[in-house]
């Protein structure tokens, strides 16, 4: 009897073996058969297709759909795409320094990086660039100039500016070198006593940079009583990097994050492992919707561990991630391998890319998904939806004439002239436009004939329209008018009545000329309404320590 029960455990050992081989041969068939489908597919496109086919091209855009097919983050990079990798990695490019955008029918440097080739050579924001190595640029796409504004450091590119402030034109030799983005994009005081880090994405040195800021911070302001770090439009980056900035803030031997794939091997607990900066100073974390990835790391550690609060809106909820691997011939693959949960167990992934429709339409995951969880003192928070703030602030609305002003680039313009004419650099964080400035800044709009369209504008038109297709206008014409007539007075005022609006974005638009993009961060912090919030929230440590407590 117990032979006869040993040899059917044995047999159905075999069993088991043979079906998961099976398993395992049809799933090598299936993409033996599928790449011989592809090859054929591939073989008769290019030797019968109507027109001539570019092989590499051809290929490059299957890649490229497979990819996108799975995720939005799963991506092909050709060899002449990995220096976009490579600066998503490292925040650093071989080029000269600069941005650009095409208005008025040319191509204006519409920002520059400080210290960069561009600036050290006396080049602004506003100037108009008019050739690259003796090609004019209205000969040129937009791709191919910024292929001619990058390239290996140390190569060089002749260049031909016309200055907006004085109409020179100038010639010249630019050495190109390898741009650094800071990680921290500002660190200064938000208020008395008040740190403030600005972290712009998660690159090579993050982790550093936000160490050597806040000790900087401290040095210079012994009285420290809180610090922000914002993380607002915050794409994410280099894991390990978010990992060791979190480090710099929490005890020794706290969990930050774990991640689970579907192989074992990415399936690993990531802890506190290295000394912290300081584990006391009351923190505030600043997100929105633009925060992401590692940005949600940092910002999930710091709220389940009941670290610091987080403040503004709900973050972006990308909870995946991402590797890379070599492919032949200079060529990457980035693909996502793993889900990432804070350390109270949660994923804050809200979209589930596995759950495709076939029709290319990927949905949130529905709230009868999302589970709870609690931070280390008992707070309950909520999985698959991102980081929702301990202290919700709404967003301010953008009014129709600022947004004019802004896409219609009148902001921009006025600000490159109020550069040339005002060469003295005014104190950083501390500027302020007078009275005089903006009734010049409305003479300005006047000479340019500003005009634009409001939504009660658009709505009057539209029910304008459907009169006449009706038959029915002749009837109201007269009221028709005298309505249109009444908006159009108070469009014509909307300069005045958000004049306050106005005032503090040409400010910004200003500071940028002056010092760059941490001259605008600067003189935005005052007036921002998320800071202020955190500002009082630091200040007050009965609600601070009730936020965490609660």
């Amino acid at each position: 009897m117990k032979k006869w029960r040993l040899k059917i455990i044995i047999v159905a050992a075999l069993v088991l073996c043979f079906a998961f081989a099976f398993r395992i041969s049809d799933k090598y068939f299936e993409i033996a058969q599928s790449l011989d489908i592809m090859a054929s597919a591939y073989r008769d496109l290019n030797d019968y297709y109507v027109d001539s086919v570019d092989p590499s091209k051809l290929m490059q855009t299957g890649i490229e759909a497979m990819a996108q097919s799975l995720d939005p983050y799963t991506w092909y990079f050709p060899k002449d795409e990995l220096s976009d990798l490579n600066f998503e990695t490292t925040g650093k490019y071989g080029g000269v320094g600069i941005s650009i955008q095409k208005t008025h029918d040319a191509i204006v440097v519409s920002d520059v990086v400080e210290n960069g080739p561009f600036a050290n050579a006396g080049i602004h924001t506003g100037d108009f660039i008019l050739s690259l190595d003796d090609t004019p640029v209205n000969k040129l796409s937009m791709d191919q100039i910024a292929g001619l504004l990058k390239g290996d450091p140390g190569t060089s590119l002749n260049t031909k500016i016309l200055h907006a402030g004085n109409d020179k034109i100038t010639d010249y030799k630019i050495i190109r070198q390898e741009i650094d983005i800071p990680a921290v994009s500002y660190a200064g005081l938000a208020a008395p006593g008040i740190g403030y880090i600005k972290i712009g994405q998660f690159t090579e040195g993050t982790a550093d940079e936000v160490s050597a800021a806040y000790q900087k911070i401290k040095q210079e302001h012994p009285e420290l009583k809180g610090l922000m770090i914002d993380l607002r439009g915050n794409p994410g980056g280099l894991m390990i990097e978010a990992l060791q900035t979190a480090n710099l803030f929490l005890p020794q031997g706290d969990t930050i994050m774990s991640t689970r794939g579907r192989l074992p091997e990415w399936d690993h607990v990531y802890t506190a492992d290295l000394k912290p900066m300081d584990t006391r100073i009351p923190l505030v974390v600043l997100v929105n919707g633009g925060s992401a990835s590692a940005s949600e790391i940092v910002a999930g550690a710091m709220q389940d561990l009941d670290r610091g609060v987080i403040v503004g809106r709900r973050s972006f909820g990308k909870g995946l991630v991402q590797t890379t691997r070599n492919l032949p011939y200079d060529t990457k693959i980035k693909f996502t391998v793993a889900k990432y949960y804070t350390p109270s167990g949660r994923c804050i992934q809200s979209i589930d890319y596995s759950q495709d429709n076939n029709e290319g339409y990927v949905s949130l995951i529905p709230d009868s998904l999302k589970k709870d969880f609690h931070t280390k003192d008992g707070r309950i928070v909520r999985s698959a939806g991102g980081i929702m703030p301990d202290k919700v602030v709404s967003k301010d609305s953008l009014s129709n004439v600022a947004g004019a002003l802004i896409t219609g680039d009148y902001f921009f313009d006025f600000a490159t002239q109020y550069y040339y004419k005002h060469p003295v650099e005014p104190a950083l964080g501390k500027f302020y436009l007078s009275e005089d400035d903006f009734n010049r800044f409305l003479h300005f709009l006047k000479d340019k004939h500003f005009t634009y369209q409001t939504g009660s504008e658009d709505a009057l038109q539209n029910f304008r329209d459907v009169a006449k297709q009706e038959g029915s206008f002749n009837a109201i014409k007269d009221d028709y008018q005298a309505m249109y007539a009444k908006v159009k007075q108070q469009q014509n005022q909307d300069l005045m009545t958000h004049k306050h609006e106005i005032m503090q974005l040409l400010a910004d638009e200003i500071m940028s000329r002056y010092y760059y993009q941490r001259g605008r961060i600067a003189q935005q912090l005052p007036a921002d309404k998320v800071v202020k919030v955190a500002v009082n929230l630091l200040n007050d440590t009965t609600e601070y320590h009730q936020l965490l407590n609660n």
